[in-house]
């Protein structure tokens, strides 16, 4: 982001605002001053991209994928949350600061199993979030379910939410879909060169 980088007083006041009622404690505010210089590439960076989803062994290589893929672009920072390591305690709180600093939040979706099933809903919930938000949706009509490596039901991989979700990105031109990781590939390569989704 062109905007400079944040204080550690404005990062305070949005943690409070979403805590509601609460505040920080002292331990969170020295941890919310510890991530500042961690969060300065994501202020620097010509483009800042928060790659989400599934941490499990297969799907968590796929986002490393697609965060390699990003970080090849001249003033690119892609990352994703488990990279910014501070002691936050709440991840809620990371995920939104996160979420609100960043450029393009890009998700990998490839079933209702955990994952980033929470912050899909803040996706739509929150205008800001929607409308810099990409999600790259894992396909399984053509694919062999010998060959799936995540143990889903390739009948009913989505929950009714997500496909909502998933509606209302397609028509905003921000759904791309993808079987293999080559079809992937291409989906990461379509968000930074500003080409349709195939």
């Amino acid at each position: 982001m062109s905007e400079g980088p944040v204080t550690i007083d404005e990062l305070a006041e949005k943690a409070d605002e979403y805590l509601h009622d609460a505040s920080l404690t002292p331990e969170e505010y020295e941890a919310l001053k510890q991530s500042v210089a961690e969060l300065t590439p994501i202020f620097s960076a010509e483009n800042s991209y928060f790659v989400l989803g599934s941490y499990g062994k297969h799907e968590i290589r796929r986002l490393q994928l697609v965060k390699d893929r990003l970080n090849r672009q001249p003033g690119a920072y892609a990352f994703l949350m488990v990279d910014i390591r501070s002691e936050w305690t709440n991840t809620y709180l990371k995920f939104r600061l996160l979420a609100d600093y960043t450029d393009i939040i890009v998700g990998v979706a490839e079933h209702a199993q955990g994952g980033f099933l929470v912050e899909q809903g803040y996706f739509t919930a929150l205008e800001e979030y929607f409308t810099k938000t990409h999600v790259f949706k894992r396909e399984y009509d053509s694919l062999d379910v010998d060959t799936i490596d995540t143990g889903i039901d390739i009948e009913n991989p989505y929950s009714g939410m997500q496909t909502a979700i998933f509606e209302m990105l397609d028509d905003a031109g921000r759904l791309c879909q993808w079987s293999s990781e080559d079809d992937l590939v291409e989906c990461t390569e379509a968000l930074v060169s500003d080409l349709d989704y195939p």
